[in-house]
């Protein structure tokens, strides 16, 4: 069982940044996927971000291309999550999540989830 501990939530005023973490427990085969999803009250989870530990690739959701980032520290476990420009329709609980997979933006595939960590953007 992976263990995602996600940190880096707040408030901040619309047009600011945060970078969020993602800590898994262990960096195996069953994190081949790493990914940032996002629910906000009343609304459907999202799929925000994702990134393939193989060769690096990359999704996004189109609501956040160009805004956001994501990433893994070279040699390291640790997923990234930059946002820059942060609307207020980006407020949501944000979530990590791991899979031994490919990569889907849905996060249909992904066996292990945290426990989330809130962002709030100010108008």
């Amino acid at each position: 069982q992976v263990q995602l501990v996600e940190s880096g939530g707040g408030a901040v005023q619309a047009g600011g940044s945060l970078r969020l973490a993602c800590v898994p427990s262990e960096h195996t085969y069953r994190t081949t996927c790493m990914g940032w999803f996002r629910q906000a009250p009343g609304k459907e989870r999202e799929g925000v971000a994702t990134l393939y530990r193989y060769d690096g690739s990359t999704k996004y959701a189109d609501s956040v291309k160009g805004r956001f980032t994501v990433s893994r520290e070279r040699g390291k476990s640790t997923l990234y999550l930059e946002m820059s420009s942060l609307k207020p329709e980006d407020s949501a609980m944000y979530y990590c999540a791991a899979g031994p997979r490919r990569c889907r933006i849905s996060g249909d595939d992904m066996d292990y989830w945290g426990k989330g960590t809130l962002v709030t953007i100010e108008s």
